[in-house]
């Protein structure tokens, strides 16, 4: 197996193999999946050991005592052999992960082969591809957690054991100083916690980081910023605690918490930063200066971290296994986001690279985290490829025999707030079609619809419509849960079918629909993705024209937030909202692009429903699907951009649209010349060519592969967020 390691004497890093550890009683082997640079801790390590030998004895004045006592116990030479064989070899690095059980040694039974765990320890958690863990420094993931979230697990705990030490309470203010990634995560922990927090951090980036993840300020510990938010929040008293999470040589941390402590304060030191204390400052406000031990009780006992040997929770509450899948806890159900602090994922077999660039101040980056080739949990266990389902015909399609000039007859499940308003209007007053049958779940909707839109009958009995050989073709507009099954039993009764996006709110009803093709023969099926039939669209793809080379697009969804009651927040039965409307987006984009995409990667923010999706092209195109309900109310609702070949095709809202490109003429620009009346988003268009198929008997507006292949790409979506890496989409050979 492959392992990061350092030689301490020449700075070396390097990527060696080394034997697969065993795995003993007392613990388990975990093959990684995710493990995290410290870019604090490591960075420190490995710059010290690029550091001369005067260098490194002026950075550990402790180990510099201990050789001096080991000179005058065992004299120069042996003290010096000793030493240089210590500094001459590699060392890991690594102390947080998350990864797969793949074996499991005796006296284990809280966990077995196949489950995530995230993992701790300098000496159990490294980055390598196989660590053995024993049982105190490990913990299960929780469901629905992301491993590279679950990677966060150590460094979480040391920021947790942290602001135990500081014993918040609810209104209570707090200082941070230091806002790197264990700064970062103790703003959110206290924030959690019902504590107001200011931070200092001279990177004005951070400090924007940490104001976005929950702070109420931060600033340069320099500047009037920091000192005059503390006197606002708390009335010019001070802070209640302060937590130093700094490093490096500067003494300004310590002095910058005496100054804006309250009298009898708490100081909490969690990093490794200069601790000149003022002794007036201190003693004159009593501060209480706390240190908080890594990751909690248990922290270098051998027995508890060796040998397993708990400590009783009635005597001691939180250790540091105890700490870990607390801090877990808190990220699966929202409460702490480390999303955002995510800088970088690089590949494993790039480490060397990547701690160069950390180093030399190339890559800034509060959290980078290493990615495993073919570990279960990247893209395999956790995040597997998903099959696209192939299409097969039982036989040819059953084309509806009709007489030159007869209507075509129409007739709808459910007449909801979409059917009534978004497509019955386009249908009711079109010459050659007759609303045949409208079936609802309840009398009164039925003739409601009857009532307001002319159809011949309300019922509802849906077998009687489906047996009902005058009726051509059957809309599916009812709650997204039954659209698949409907459509699934209107298709073995060998009608036309139009369902509401989506198709299927799962891979097994997605294909359950199409073993109804293969069984019937008939294909006959259209999806409500209506905005490739928009008209100011597909005007703007006309002057767009042909492409040559890959193509960048990028589609703002600003969704808002739903109205509490909607059926739409119901997901147990009715699915994601991505999953319910998503499929309009990504059909976009396919049409756009003319092709199907080949991979998904997708990433949300703990706590709300935000997406971020990128789709994968074969020609090596991309789409990035920003899906927000957090956006203000005002802004449009889609917009989207498409450039390749010098070109530009800009769409907002379905209101304007542009296309920018150069010429022989020089840089040339089209812009639709009008408002439309209203936003059209392409109903009734895509309304006109599904009626012309029925009645004609030729294809259907958008071939059947293509929606198989949007559906399969948008319930991806959530494997993909479940497993936090690139999910493939594998079509049939």
């Amino acid at each position: 197996m492959k392992q990061v390691v350092q030689n301490y004497k020449s700075g070396e890093l390097a990527v060696l193999d080394v034997p697969v550890p065993g795995c003993k009683p007392g613990g388990v082997l975990v093959r990684s999946v995710f493990s995290l640079i410290s870019t604090g801790t490591e960075l420190m390590k490995v710059s010290e050991a690029g550091m001369s030998m005067l260098g490194k004895a002026r950075s550990r004045p402790d180990q510099v005592a201990k050789v001096m006592q080991s000179v005058a116990t065992n004299g120069l030479p042996a003290t010096y052999r000793k030493v240089m064989g210590k500094l001459d070899s590699y060392t890991p690095l690594g102390y947080s992960l998350c990864g797969v059980v793949e074996r499991v040694g005796a006296g284990i039974d809280d966990v077995k082969v196949g489950d995530l765990v995230a993992c701790a320890g300098n000496e159990h958690a490294l980055h390598a591809e196989l660590n053995w863990v024993p049982r105190n420094l490990y913990t299960p993931v929780p469901d629905g957690l992301a491993p590279r979230h679950a990677a966060f697990g150590t460094v979480g705990s040391i920021a947790l054991q942290g602001v135990r030490q500081g014993e918040p309470q609810l209104g209570e203010v707090a200082l941070v100083v230091g806002l790197g990634l264990i700064g970062q995560l103790v703003v959110q922990l206290l924030a959690a916690a019902g504590v107001r927090v200011v931070g200092a951090d001279p990177d004005p980036v951070r400090c924007e980081l940490a104001e976005r993840l929950g702070a109420a300020a931060a600033g340069d510990p320099g500047s009037a910023v920091v000192e005059a938010a503390v006197a606002e929040l708390t009335g010019s008293h001070g802070v209640d605690q302060v937590y130093l999470a700094a490093g490096g040589g500067s003494n300004q941390p310590v002095e910058l918490a005496a100054r804006l402590s309250r009298d009898r304060g708490r100081v909490v030191d969690i990093g490794k930063c200069r601790l000149d204390l003022p002794w007036n400052a201190y003693y004159e406000k009593e501060l209480d200066v706390r240190f908080s031990r890594s990751y909690g009780p248990g922290r270098y006992d051998p027995e508890y971290e060796l040998e397993g040997r708990d400590y009783p929770i009635g005597y001691v509450r939180w250790t540091e296994r105890r700490n870990l899948a607390c801090f877990l806890d808190l990220v699966a159900r929202g409460r702490v986001d480390v999303e955002p602090l995510i800088s970088r994922v690089a590949d494993f077999d790039d480490a060397v690279e990547t701690y160069r660039r950390l180093e030399d101040g190339e890559l800034k980056a509060v959290a980078v985290l290493f990615r495993y080739p073919d570990a279960p949990g990247d893209g395999t266990a956790q995040a597997p490829a998903v099959a696209v389902p192939a299409v097969r015909r039982g036989g040819p399609a059953p084309a509806p025999v009709r007489a030159s000039g007869t209507p075509v007859r129409l007739a709808f499940v459910g007449a909801g707030n979409y059917a009534t308003s978004m497509l019955l209007p386009h249908l009711e007053q079109r010459d050659g079609v007759v609303l045949s049958t409208v079936v609802t779940t309840t009398a009164l909707s039925a003739a409601n619809a009857q009532r307001k839109f002319g159809f011949a009958h309300a019922t509802t009995d849906l077998d009687a419509v489906l047996g009902d050989p005058s009726v051509d073709a059957v809309f599916v507009v009812t709650r997204h849960s039954s659209h698949a099954e409907l459509t699934r039993r209107a298709l073995l009764a060998g009608k036309t079918v139009f369902v509401e996006k989506p198709l299927a709110l799962t891979e097994d009803e997605l294909a359950g629909v199409l073993a109804a093709v293969e069984e019937s023969g008939n294909d006959r099926l259209q999806v409500g993705f209506n905005r490739r039939f928009a008209p100011l669209l597909r005007e703007a793809r006309s002057r767009f024209g042909a492409r040559t080379g890959p193509a960048s697009l990028r589609y703002l969804v600003n969704a808002g937030r739903l109205q509490h009651g909607s059926w739409y927040l119901r997901q147990d039965s009715e699915g994601s909202r991505f999953v319910g409307e998503g499929g309009h987006f990504v059909d976009t984009a396919s049409w756009l692009l003319d092709a199907d995409p080949v991979s998904v990667y997708a990433v949300a923010p703990a706590g709300n429903e935000d997406l971020q999706v990128v789709l994968r092209y074969p020609d090596g195109s991309t789409a990035t699907l920003s899906y927000v309900t957090t956006g203000a109310s005002g802004f449009p609702k889609e917009t989207l951009d498409l450039v390749a070949d010098g070109k530009v095709l800009k769409l907002d809202d379905f209101v304007r649209a542009s296309v920018h490109f150069e010429s022989t003429a020089g840089r040339r620009r089209w812009v639709s010349s009008r408002l439309p009346k209203a936003r059209d988003k392409g109903q009734a268009a895509e309304l006109a060519a599904f009626v012309k198929a029925v009645r004609t008997g030729g294809p259907m507006p958008v071939p059947l592969e293509s929606l198989v292949a949007t559906t399969a790409a948008t319930l991806a979506v959530q494997t993909g967020l479940v497993g936090g890496a690139p999910v493939t989409l594998a079509r049939p050979r």
